[in-house]
């Protein structure tokens, strides 16, 4: 054995070996729970932005990157294209900048950000209203009705 399976790093230095803190038992089972506060999420879906400036275009970007839903991004020769924007390679110019989306076809397209004339946030954010804040909402209302064994199963995906 390794001792890996104990917390032991052979590469580490045997001070800075840690050793793995023995499972806890619950003796005393809690309905407290620690909740973190997290961050309120955007609403961007449907959201058609104004492009009036390269600091506009890179910060719709950064939005449409984290977006979970299809964007469609209209190029300056008039052509629409809706997918998933996945990649984004930032530079300093416009030019040189690039958004990759991926198409409902397979294709992976690359368009610099200097040809967009136009960004919407046209497909449904698949993510929304599914923090864990949601989860644990949902949880204690089933254990409120009284309900045993509890499982929230995630959603089917359109």
């Amino acid at each position: 054995m390794s001792g890996r399976e104990h917390g032991h790093d052979p590469l580490l230095p045997h001070g800075a070996q840690s050793v793995a803190a023995p499972p806890r038992t619950n003796d005393e089972l809690s309905d407290e729970l620690e909740v973190v506060p997290g961050f309120e999420h955007e609403n961007l879906q449907g959201w058609i932005p104004q492009l009036a400036n390269e600091a506009d275009i890179r910060a719709v970007i950064e939005k449409a990157f984290d977006y979970r839903g299809d964007v469609t991004i209209t190029r300056k020769d008039g052509v629409a294209v809706t997918g998933y924007l996945f990649d984004r390679r930032v530079a300093p110019t416009l030019e040189g900048s690039v958004v990759r989306l991926l198409l409902a076809s397979g294709e992976r397209p690359a368009i610099p950000y200097s040809e967009i004339a136009g960004i919407a946030f046209t497909g449904r954010d698949t993510a929304a209203g599914k923090s864990y804040e949601a989860w644990v909402k949902k949880y204690w209302e089933k254990r409120a009705k009284g309900e045993k064994n509890i499982s929230i199963e995630p959603e089917a995906l359109d």
